[in-house]
């Protein structure tokens, strides 16, 4: 099948929408909290429940959804995705009672267990030389999103009524992405774009327990879920608590909060690309490349973290230029990590391996804000993002210095592979 780079470029156009919209519509919820709270008559741990609800949906599919992708279409399945987070946004915002509300906000759970369909895909349109950037520019969409998010809730949603008006407007829009992507998306052959395969005309890989098998042996595979169990924890402490962190023991009024949070966020939206074309850039150098990379990330958060949160209150200044620092290393990992997945995996098992690795990551998530929890109770806010994020950052370099080691030998047997099928493809035309 000939792609075009025309349309390539289009469907990242999609994918970025879809990526983007999502976003925003996961994080409406955390900002409107009070409101939903006093209109449903809710406690704080009945509000939590809503919260770990979805969490738990998404994190209990995540391997569903990676076997479904690898075995079905995915451009028709990541349709079926948007479909149900329309949908379920929609129920959310038509509950009128705590349980119905409870059970609509649990199910869009269902649907964020999308993306490692999306990252398959887009693997099978690019070459192994440029994916981290392609998924360095999706994944600024995520950071955009939960600003976009913010805005949306604190200064739109009072203009239309309220949040339901909110959840029916995003919710609509998962609709209508959903019928993009329904019939402008393409599914192309796994594999397609591997570069001994990408000359051929290949037939549709899908997947099997025996490719699957052969991942789950490669010991850089087991390092990148150990890496991805410990590296969420900064992620997670910081999202959840460093609005209160600057609130209550930097003593930011909710202008400073806000004007020191948006440009951290652009940071790192930016940042996501920025490491994403590094790690191509090294990796067409050296097939450590994309681990250096995402090294150099973890060892650059929790440095400048470190510093951050060791500055004095009133130099806020200083501060501010540190987090800053810390907000462009921070993502360095996140699409060297997706590309070094697929370095080592064939690609009829590629979403079910990254499903993996977001079930571990999703398991250490849920750990994450209850242990800063007890932490700051005992201590206080900024210890228990120092601690958790520096010791975390800290484990997974020394995990990356592991995999330094292990990762050539995977590529190279990746490449074995590939060329075996090539072979393989060539006789089969020929006979």
């Amino acid at each position: 099948m000939s792609i075009t780079g025309r349309y390539r470029w289009g469907v990242i156009a999609i994918f970025f929408a879809f990526m983007l919209l999502h976003q925003i519509d996961k994080q409406l919820i955390n900002p409107i909290l009070p409101q939903v709270m006093e209109e449903f008559q809710i406690s704080k741990t009945q509000m939590g429940a809503v919260m770990t609800g979805s969490l738990l949906v998404s994190t209990l599919l995540y391997p569903l959804w990676g076997f479904l992708y690898d075995r079905w279409s995915r451009a028709r399945l990541l349709a079926l995705a948007s479909f149900i987070w329309g949908s379920t946004t929609w129920l959310s915002a038509l509950a009128r009672r705590y349980f119905p509300f409870f059970v609509a906000r649990a199910s869009t759970g269902i649907d964020d267990s999308s993306y490692p369909g999306l990252y398959s895909l887009v693997a099978d349109y690019f070459s192994p030389q440029m994916r981290s950037r392609i998924y360095g520019l999706l994944q600024l969409a995520q950071p955009l999103g939960y600003l976009s998010g913010m805005i949306l809730a604190l200064m739109v949603a009072p203009m239309l009524g309220g949040w339901r008006s909110i959840f029916y407007l995003t919710g609509s829009l998962g609709l209508l992405v959903a019928l993009v992507i329904f019939l402008f998306v393409r599914e192309v052959p796994r594999g397609q774009a591997e570069p001994e395969l990408e000359q051929l005309e290949i037939g549709q890989y899908r997947f099997s327990l025996n490719a699957l098998r052969d991942v789950l042996r490669k010991r850089t595979m087991w390092l990148l879920f150990l890496q991805g169990f410990f590296g969420v924890f900064p992620w997670n402490v910081i999202s959840v608590w460093f609005f209160t962190y600057l609130s209550q023991e930097r003593g930011y009024d909710e202008n400073a909060v806000l004007f020191t949070m948006a440009p951290l966020i652009l940071m790192l939206s930016a940042s996501y690309f920025v490491g994403g074309a590094l790690g191509d850039f090294m990796f067409r150098r050296t097939p450590r490349g994309r681990v250096l990379v995402s090294s150099l990330g973890v060892i650059g958060g929790a440095f400048f973290l470190l510093l951050s949160l060791n500055t004095p209150l009133e130099q806020r200044g200083l501060f501010f230029v540190l987090m800053m620092l810390t907000a462009f290393f921070m993502p360095f990992s996140a699409p060297n990590v997706v590309s070094t997945v697929f370095d080592i995996t064939l690609p009829e098992v590629r979403s079910t391996a990254q499903a993996v690795e977001y079930f571990i990551e999703n398991t250490g998530a849920a750990f994450a804000p209850l242990l800063a929890g007890i932490i700051a109770d005992r201590y206080d806010l900024g210890t228990a993002i120092l601690w958790i994020g520096v010791g975390a950052w800290l484990i997974c370099f020394l995990i990356y210095l592991g995999a330094l080691f292990t990762i050539p030998e995977d590529i190279r047997s990746l490449r074995q592979q590939m060329a075996l099928r090539s072979a393989q493809e060539k006789a089969r035309q020929m006979s």
